[in-house]
Order: C-alpha cells, then sequence, then structure tokens
C-alpha cells in the first residue's frame, strides 16, 4: 500500500469522523425535509413537462390523422374528376401523414407510460415526505429527549468532582464541627457553674468549722460556743484534775 493511499484513508476517515461529530439529529432532519421538499418541486415540474409533451404529441397525431383523411378524400375527389396522377400525388401525401401519425402513436404510448410512472413516483414521493414529516417530529422530540437526558447523567456525574460539590461537602463539613464546638463550650460553662457553686458550698462549710474553733480557743462566750455540747469540760476543770494525779503519782513515789 503506498503511502499517498493510507494518507488518503487517514484524512477520509478523519473527515467522517469529524463530521459524524458535527452531525445534529435536529438539523439534519430539517435539512433531509427541506431536501425532499426540493426533490418534490423538481418531480412535479417534470411531471408536468412529461404530461405537457404528452399533450403535443396527442395533438400532433390527431392533427396527422386528420391531414390522411384529408388527403384521402382529396385523392378520391381527384379520382372522380380523372386526374389519377392527382390522385396519386394525394395519396402520397397521405402516406406520409400515415407514417407520421403511426410515429407520433408509438412515441405518444412511450410518453404516457413514462407520465403514468411519474405521477406514481410523484404520489409515492409525497407519501414519503408526508410519513417524513411525522418521523421528523418523533424523531426531534427523541433526539431532544435524548440530549437531554445525556446532560442530566454528565451533570450527575460530575456533581461529585466538581468544584462546586466539594466547597458545598466542605462548608457542610464545617458546619458541623461549628456545632460540635458550640455544644461542647455549652457543657463547660455548664460544668465550670457547677464547680463554682460546689466550690462556695465547700468554704461556707470550712469558714463555720473555722469560726467554732476560733470561739474554742478564745473561750468566750459567742453565739459559736453557746453552740458547743454542754457536757464539754472547761480548761480549769480539767487542769485540776491533772495536777491531783500528779501528786497522787508524787505520793505513790515516796512511799517507795
Amino acid at each position: 500500500m503506498g503511502l499517498f493511499d493510507r494518507v488518503s484513508r487517514v484524512v477520509r476517515a478523519n473527515l467522517n469522523a469529524a463530521v459524524s461529530s458535527a452531525e445534529d439529529p435536529e438539523k439534519i432532519l430539517d435539512q433531509a425535509l427541506i431536501d425532499m421538499q426540493e426533490d418534490l418541486i423538481q418531480m412535479r415540474q417534470a411531471v408536468a413537462s412529461a404530461i405537457a409533451s404528452q399533450k403535443r404529441m396527442q395533438q400532433q397525431y390527431n392533427q396527422a390523422q386528420t391531414e390522411a383523411n384529408n388527403w384521402q378524400q382529396r385523392a378520391q375527389l381527384a379520382l372522380q374528376k380523372g386526374d389519377e396522377s392527382l390522385a396519386r400525388e394525394a395519396l402520397n401525401r397521405k402516406k406520409v401523414q400515415l407514417d407520421t401519425s403511426a410515429a407520433l402513436k408509438t412515441q405518444l404510448d412511450q410518453q404516457s407510460a413514462t407520465v403514468d410512472t411519474l405521477k406514481r413516483n410523484l404520489i409515492a414521493l409525497e407519501g414519503k415526505i408526508a410519513e417524513a414529516k411525522t418521523k421528523k417530529d418523533m424523531l426531534k422530540a427523541r433526539a431532544s429527549a435524548a440530549k437531554a437526558n445525556e446532560q442530566l447523567q454528565n451533570t450527575v456525574g460530575k456533581l461529585g468532582t466538581s468544584t462546586a460539590m466539594g466547597a458545598f461537602e466542605r462548608m457542610e463539613e464545617k458546619v458541623l464541627q461549628m456545632e460540635a464546638r458550640s455544644q461542647a463550650a455549652a457543657e463547660l460553662a455548664g460544668t465550670d457553674l457547677e464547680m463554682q457553686f460546689a466550690q462556695l458550698e465547700s468554704s461556707t462549710d470550712v469558714d463555720a468549722e473555722l469560726e467554732a474553733m476560733k470561739a474554742q480557743l478564745i473561750g468566750g462566750a459567742s453565739p459559736a460556743q453557746s453552740q458547743l455540747p454542754a457536757s464539754a469540760p472547761s480548761t480549769t476543770t480539767t487542769d485540776a484534775s491533772v495536777d491531783a494525779e500528779l501528786e497522787q503519782l508524787k505520793t505513790q513515789l515516796d512511799q517507795l
């Protein structure tokens, strides 16, 4: 295979691929229907021309038949008048007209068959165009639906990887994080408040106990002291008992 053939095949393949990818079904259908309408106009013109030719041939055939009859009558008239040579000439003219008439009859039959064929083709073409109009609307609707479905599928397919969808998902995650931090802050605030109240309650108990101890040390009659048990011994009584016990121990030692 030569280099030129290979290059030619590659070029034709690329052109075919480019044309195929550029074909829009809706536009192609409209253009095809326009072409069919133009073909219909040309077919009608051809049928009209064929019918006109048929009519002209029919007129020429009829005229040749009329001329042949006229020369027949003239030949009879000349023969009746005794002019045989004139009658012979009239018969020759009649023969020419008959030959012309026969040729026209053959052409007329052929033209009639042609006109009939053209008429049938015209009727068939009109039917195909009417069917094509119906199919065109249906195919355009199907093409539009297919195109819309393809665009929808492409859009859905791109949602997972598109920048906009990614940004949307990031913002959703950020909102969730903000809500979690807000909830945690609220819980921490509630815990701090409980701890503060617990410290206050604890400090109150310690202060009360401290006041009670101060009152015991001072020994004064204070409201805190009045709250102490009545059976608690005083400091003086305790010292006297200790001295008595000490004296008793000394006496025991002297007796030894």
